[in-house]
């Protein structure tokens, strides 16, 4: 089991907080947390392109000439594929570009990255996270006081938090159920709640 210190959010000390060693304190797999991240941007994808194929361009009902006696090559459709103006061969339809992951192995993914942020010490566990009113200026000083710089991703269920970082391009919070592999693995450092990570860990281990 490893320990971690606790801090408020005015970042002085308030306890220590000890994590499980099934969900943070695992060998990284570095090829599971790879596929994860594919499977989710693959996921993304709209898969809406469409190019209308020889049956969905308009015309070419009748048969150019006829099929011997011209000279020339047989043609049945002036909207065939080799005809200027004729149908697409191939090209993208609609499809989802989703694809399934066995579950122990997702669930291997994000035990994966939030042990990997606790051994490079970019995992931050706050005693609470609440505010008042939703201020993207009390969310940049609480940063501040915390002494986090770069890309932080916060993981709060408090609305206020959520509404208040939403205009920062260096930073984002999510709910609990939320996080996801290619999220933390975009931001330097990660800041969860100590009931957050009872969560997590309720969920995982």
């Amino acid at each position: 089991m490893a320990n971690l210190k606790v801090i408020d959010q005015n970042g002085k000390d308030s306890g220590k907080v000890t994590l499980s060693d099934d969900v943070f304190g695992i060998k990284p797999n570095e090829s599971v947390v790879f596929d994860a991240i594919i499977r989710q941007r693959a996921g993304k994808r709209q898969g809406t392109s469409k190019v209308k194929n020889r049956s969905a361009v308009r015309g070419g009902g009748k048969k150019p000439w006829r099929q011997k006696g011209t000279g020339r090559a047989r043609q049945g459709s002036i909207r065939s594929p080799q005809w200027r103006g004729g149908g697409t061969v191939f090209g993208p339809t609609p499809r989802s570009y989703a694809y399934s992951m066995p579950r122990k192995q997702r669930r291997l993914a994000i035990k994966s990255v939030l042990s990997q942020k606790l051994i490079d010490k970019d995992l931050i566990v706050l005693d609470k996270l609440t505010m008042s009113a939703p201020k993207t200026k009390d969310f940049v000083s609480m940063l501040s006081d915390l002494n986090v710089e770069g890309k932080v991703l916060v993981v709060s269920d408090d609305k206020n938090v959520q509404l208040s970082a939403r205009n920062l391009t260096n930073a984002k919070v999510v709910p609990v159920n939320g996080l996801n592999v290619e999220g933390a693995v975009n931001y330097e450092k990660l800041i969860l709640t100590q009931d957050a990570v009872k969560n997590i860990e309720e969920v995982l281990a």
